[in-house]
Parts: structure tokens; sequence; C-alpha cells
């Protein structure tokens, strides 16, 4: 996507990619179809020499087929669009690299977990740096810092933070996405078609390429069903059960899902403290947009007391932090946590010191104590590792709830720096 004045909208991720270019043989920018890789690496590679191969392309395709060796000899940086379309081009790349270890040799672009494919000869391991890149961050659609991981671990508790955005702007940016296709079309009717074409033909393309699938009416009503379960605990039995297929298709067409970017799978929090902890994954949907469109959602019917704004805000705030943990100076990693009786919190961010910030999200413009039920029993169990515990929520004004618990506005998630 473009700026009014031509130019792309700027992506965290192009400095990540162009550092890796400097130490490393191979980089790889993996994430799902549409949501600007061609843009990213050809910024990244504008000042350099180099041969540009595109998949897509069957007559490229086709002698990537017939030569791969040939295909990838070249002296200068190659960059290759959709290498999942030929994953026998990794083994001849694999070769080039150690017989010349330079690094900046080959910049690949792939629309599945390329190293998932059951078809992969072999690996790039020590070789290759991935790259995930998802739809746009709110922050990058409004040109703002995307700090909040950063900031909740370094400020804690003296996080401050006032807001403008209304329910009515956020249930706007939830059916929005950030696809840059669909940001880039104001017009409700035209974005529909955008995400109905979308996942119509990721299904029909992507995942037919991946592994013939027996049953595409029972894959586009899982996908219904998944988004129509957004921020739930992921059943496959129950889910089998309904679809009426059985637990095993379930299971190899959720993971094709998560193969293809649709879907991510939130693990469950632990460190073995209590027994009472459920083990189960949540399900959340990569792009809020795709999400609410495939449960038939605008942003007028969200807020309505019928409409499914709770849910979909979660799955949007989650996917947020999952996109600003790939450029955050902290690394983290992101769980939910859900005890058996139903204690919870929406999101669980964990650095490599073992500090814990938790993270619930609500729809509703106030909060109350008991809204922060479950951030207090993660803080119990977490002693003095619990860094904060934040409710975002759709009023205006940072409220203190406590020591270490904070309620504040969910546009923090991008307006912070």
């Amino acid at each position: 996507m473009r700026t009014p004045l031509g130019k792309p909208i700027p992506r965290h991720a192009q400095s990540l990619v162009s550092a890796a270019l400097g130490d490393t043989r191979v980089v790889l920018v993996n994430g799902a179809r549409q949501c600007g890789k061609s843009t990213l690496v050809r910024l990244a590679a504008r000042n350099r020499d180099a041969e540009w191969r595109d998949l897509d392309s069957a007559t490229s395709r086709q002698s990537a087929l017939a030569d791969p060796d040939g295909f990838v000899d070249v002296e200068q940086l190659m960059v290759i669009d959709e290498i999942q379309r030929v994953p026998d081009l990794l083994l001849a790349i694999k070769a080039q690299v150690d017989q010349d270890p330079r690094p900046g040799r080959y910049l690949l672009t792939g629309s599945a977990r390329v190293l998932g494919l059951r078809s992969l000869p072999d690996t790039l391991v020590g070789r290759m740096e991935t790259i995930e890149l998802w739809p746009f961050s709110q922050g990058e659609i409004s040109d703002m810092p995307d700090r909040f991981i950063d900031a909740a671990f370094s400020l804690g508790d003296s996080m401050r933070h006032a807001s403008t955005v209304t329910r009515a702007d956020y249930a706007q940016r939830v059916v929005r996405g950030g696809f840059p296709e669909a940001v880039a079309r104001s017009d409700e009717r035209r974005r529909r078609n955008f995400f109905s074409s979308y996942v119509g033909d990721l299904i029909a393309r992507d995942i037919q390429q991946l592994t013939e699938i027996e049953r595409t009416p029972e894959m586009h009503a899982l996908v219904r069903m998944l988004a129509g379960r957004s921020g739930q605990l992921l059943s496959i039995t129950n889910l089998g059960n309904e679809l009426g297929i059985g637990a095993s298709t379930v299971k190899r067409y959720f993971a094709l899902l998560e193969e293809v970017f649709l879907i991510k799978r939130i693990p469950a929090w632990s460190r073995n403290i209590s027994s009472r902890a459920t083990s189960t994954p949540k399900v959340a949907f990569v792009d809020s947009g795709i999400a609410a469109h495939q449960i038939g959602a605008d942003a007028r019917n969200l807020l309505r007391p019928t409409g499914q704004f709770g849910p979909l805000l979660e799955n949007f705030a989650v996917m947020e932090l999952a996109r600003q943990r790939s450029w955050s100076d902290e690394d983290v990693e992101l769980f939910h946590y859900r005890t058996r009786d139903q204690v919870e919190v929406d999101a669980v961010l964990e650095n490599r010191r073992g500090e814990v910030v938790g993270i619930g999200v609500k729809a509703a413009s106030t909060v109350g104590s008991n809204d922060f039920r479950g951030l207090h029993h993660l803080a119990e169990r977490t002693g003095d590792d619990f860094r904060v515990g934040i409710v975002l929520y759709t009023g205006q004004q940072t409220l203190p709830f406590g020591p270490k618990m904070l309620a504040v506005p969910v546009s923090a998630l991008w307006e912070l720096g």
C-alpha cells in the first residue's frame, strides 16, 4: 500500500531484513499472501545489484523445476518471490551458499511455512534467517511508534496513555484489518469482495498446493466456525462433531490453515505452578478483518448488544501484540492463561528474564475491579516476576486499580513509543 504521495507505507520489518542481509547468507520473508512481502523485499534490495525471479510466473516456475541448480547460479544477490512454489530450489541454494558463504546471497519470500512443507528435501539450518511479515500493524497504518511491549516491561505500572479513539473507531479498525488491499479500499462492498476472494483463493490455490483436501466445503465451514470462536479454546473434537467430519481431518485442516498464515495458535502459559491451569491453546485469526467478514460483521452491527465486538477486539489486540513481537527490543513469547475454573488472562507476555506482563481485553468503555480477577490470580502465582497487569479497554484514560494494575486505552498498543 502507498501513501497519498505515492510512497510505500514504511514497514518495521524493513530494518530487520536489511540487517539480516548484512550477516546471513539466505534471508526468508515469510507471511500471508498479499501482506506486502514483494514490496518489502523491493525496498530492502533497491540499492543492491540483484537478480529477480517470481515463481508465480509459469515460465519462471518451469525453469526452476527443469534446472534448479542453474536457476540459482548467480554471483549477485538473487531475490526469489514465492519460494514455496518450488521448494526443491532450497537444496540448490544450500549447495550454492556452502560453496560461497558470503552474506546476502539470497532474499526469498514465501506464503506458507516453507520449512514445514512435506516435500521439502532439506533445510538451511544455520544458513538462513526467517523474518515473519504480517499484514499492516495499526502503527504502520497510522504512522505511530508500535512500542507497547517495550513500554509495558520498562514502565510497568507507571505507564500512562490518553486516547481520543472512540468505540466506533475501534470497530472500524477491527473490520478493516491490516491487509494492504483492504486498508486501501474505503468502500465496504469492495473490501468484502477482497476478503471473500482472498479466503476462496487461499483454499483453492495455496492449500491445494500443500496437499489434496477431500472436501473443500468443509474447509470453508471450518474457517467460518473458527471465526465465530475467536479467542476461545481450541477443541478439535467439538469442531469435528459440529462439522460432521473426523477429528484427524479437522486437525489436518487446522494445521493447513496455520501453514498459510490464516490463523494462529496461541499456546497456554504455564510454569507448572498450578495443576488447575489448562494446556489447551486458543485460536486467533491473523487478520481481524477476515474474521469479521467470515461472521458477517461490519462496524455498525459489531457494536450492537448482540454483536461480537468483545471476541473480535480481543483477537485484534492479541494479533497486534503478535505483530509487535517481531520488532520489539524485548524478546518475549506470547501466551494465554486459563484455569479449569475459568479464571483467565487473554494475553501473557514473558521475556527471557522470566518477567511477566498480563493483559486483558474489554470492549466496554468502563472497567471495574472484577475485570482484574485473572490478572490478580496471575500476579499471585508469579510473585516478583509479575511486571504489570493491564486491562485494555475502549475508554480514554489510564486508570490505576491497585499495585501493578492499570486500565489502559486499547490504542496504547500502537500509540506508545
